[in-house]
């Protein structure tokens, strides 16, 4: 469930540069995964507008007039922080998708071509891994060390966990830092099946880690 935000980084209107036609691009991207969901144009009451209401509001360059994102489909994008880059002529937009789409098309993000191909777009890697893992869970193959891990249960998966625990402790002891970071790599994998396993979205945690910073 998505809810407004509590705080929005306050923005310099008078030190953005615009544009000759008074406009600046914005970047929007989730605000936990990082995924680049959308690019469109701000004027300086679009964002002034975005940053009295906590939600983005851009401006149509077709219909000469400011929008507010999810009018119609309810797909708002609460603010979570906004950014400019060092030219103060882009701007970089963390938020929370309502419902997960942000295209018009119904994809997530309007970056969902590759090649003529629909694919989702790139997030971290650990929400890449998780994406796999999914998919292995819907589409089962036998030949396949997730499915196997799936097929098992937690009598499998958790005993993988606490092995996995096992040897980061003993790599942490051996101060190994390659070592470390191959055991803890193993552990996150093993970790995210569990997650899979028990339907709990990695975008769950993300969110307790969120709460947990403020």
């Amino acid at each position: 469930m998505a809810s407004e935000p509590t705080t929005v980084i306050p923005v310099p209107l008078d030190q953005i540069r615009y544009d000759a036609q008074g406009l600046v691009p914005a970047i929007v991207q989730d605000y936990l995964d990082g995924t680049v969901l959308m690019m469109a144009w701000m004027n300086r009451a679009s964002l002034q507008k975005t940053l009295e209401t906590g939600r983005t509001w851009f401006w149509s360059r077709s219909r000469q007039e400011l929008w507010p994102k999810g009018e119609t489909s309810g797909h708002v994008q609460w603010v979570k922080s906004i950014r400019y880059d060092c030219d103060c002529d882009a701007l970089l937009i963390g938020a929370e998708q309502v419902g997960d789409i942000a295209c018009h098309r119904g994809e997530r993000s309007c970056f969902h071509q590759v090649a003529g191909q629909v694919s989702p777009p790139p997030a971290d890697t650990l929400s890449q891994v998780f994406e796999v893992i999914c998919d292995r869970k819907s589409n089962p193959n036998p030949d396949s060390y997730t499915c196997q891990l799936l097929a098992g249960g937690d009598n499998k998966i958790l005993k993988k966990i606490g092995e996995e625990g096992a040897e980061v402790v003993m790599a942490c002891k051996d101060n190994d830092p390659d070592a470390i970071a191959g055991e803890v790599a193993d552990l996150f994998y093993h970790t995210l099946v569990a997650l899979a396993h028990h339907e709990v979205d990695l975008k769950q945690v993300y969110r307790k880690l969120q709460a947990r910073r403020r």
